[in-house]
């Protein structure tokens, strides 16, 4: 491989909570020639229409985008009230974004229609639109409950190349949600990013979680607005209670966190988070579940040793990463501040050079998770 494939990267975060200091410090660390993707991530605490001027100020001439966060995964591990970023300029990463408007509107045809016109682009560019050397990458508004859709319209219409992605956050707030895209901040759209390279890559997936002898039978759902009504014929909330061996008053996102349900698809297992209990004793979720559907509870396992494995499973596929692009789920990040593991986390994330933030969500290939680190490494 001569130079001119290598990648050249740089990765940066300020702490300033001056939007204008913060723009300029994030510039200054990823700034460099022939930028073919910059990607950052900031807190909601920012003024958000403050920050977009002020990184358009810097950026204007580079393809710039990124989202607000529930926290962000920097050089220096996690942080939260941040920016953080990184940039890749090569001969050898070549890169097509494309964005969806009006979320709330969205119909399958458009997910179809945009994996068609990046993949063209990308082949206009000489480059191959294929699994050996293109991956995908979603930022999607969190609130948008939109996920399910573009992501599985998206997937389905690139043949074999995988694709990974993350819901944009609000703090623990749930209010908005942002993406940066060509010059400013935006509400109710997602960007979808194909990346091609000669550089050894595996997205990936793992969740610290593995299946129970707890299963349950979603009997009535409303899965449009995520929510299930009955579970096994029973109240959804009283016959989780049940299953976890609790009261439904002692229902806490904690409970939900330590507890979530997994759905098997294709062998694999991917997780279903609860969001609340609803007053009629229904279940919130953050994604959407259909009647008829199989849950099991699960049970937690070491957070730390899962992750530890997951990147000895990465270093076996690509060698040490030069950049890993992360997403990693806010109830992940919840529980690491409860037990304690922040900085054991922080220091296998600096160790592998990860980039990311926590999401109101995951997509891995086809499917929109929970509780869930999903990305991709590049070797």
């Amino acid at each position: 491989m001569n130079n001119q494939d290598k990648l050249s990267i740089r990765k940066g975060a300020s702490q300033s909570t001056d939007p204008a200091i913060a723009a300029k410090e994030l510039f200054e660390s990823l700034n460099q020639p022939d930028i073919s993707l910059a990607l950052f991530y900031c807190s909601p605490e920012y003024d958000i229409k403050q920050l977009g001027v002020e990184l358009n100020r810097y950026f204007s001439k580079i393809n710039l985008i990124g989202c607000t966060t529930a926290g962000e995964i920097t050089p220096d591990g996690y942080l939260s009230g941040s920016i953080t970023g990184v940039s890749v300029a090569s001969k050898d990463f070549t890169v097509v974004t494309k964005r969806i408007n009006h979320l709330s509107n969205f119909e399958m045809s458009q997910g179809e229609e945009l994996a068609h016109a990046v993949t063209q682009e990308m082949e206009s560019l000489g480059k191959q639109a294929d699994g050996t050397k293109t991956f995908g990458f979603l930022l999607i508004d969190g609130l948008s409950t939109q996920e399910e859709a573009v992501i599985s319209s998206i997937y389905r219409s690139l043949r074999d190349i995988e694709l990974f992605g993350g819901s944009a956050g609000d703090g623990v707030r749930f209010e908005q949600t942002y993406i940066y895209h060509e010059g400013a901040f935006h509400k109710d759209i997602a960007i979808f990013t194909l990346m091609n390279t000669n550089q050894p890559f595996t997205v990936f997936k793992t969740q610290h979680f593995i299946d129970s002898d707890a299963k349950m039978v979603v009997t009535e759902a409303d899965p449009a607005h995520r929510i299930v009504t009955e579970i096994n014929g029973e109240p959804a909330a009283q016959e989780y209670a049940r299953m976890v061996g609790l009261e439904v008053d002692k229902l806490t996102p904690q409970i939900f966190s330590a507890h979530p349900v997994v759905v098997q698809v294709g062998g694999q297992h991917f997780v279903r988070s609860i969001q609340k209990v609803n007053e009629d004793e229904s279940l919130s979720f953050f994604c959407a579940i259909d009647e008829g559907i199989v849950l099991t509870v699960a049970k937690g396992i070491d957070m730390v040793e899962n992750l530890k494995s997951l990147f000895v499973d990465v270093r076996e596929k690509v060698g040490k990463p030069q950049l890993v692009l992360g997403c990693d789920c806010i109830l992940r990040n919840l529980e690491l501040n409860q037990e304690g593991l922040r900085d054991e986390i922080s220091e296998l994330m600096t160790e592998n050079n990860v980039i990311g933030f926590a999401t109101y969500g995951e997509q891995y290939n086809a499917m929109h998770v929970n509780q869930t680190f999903t990305g991709v490494a590049i070797g």
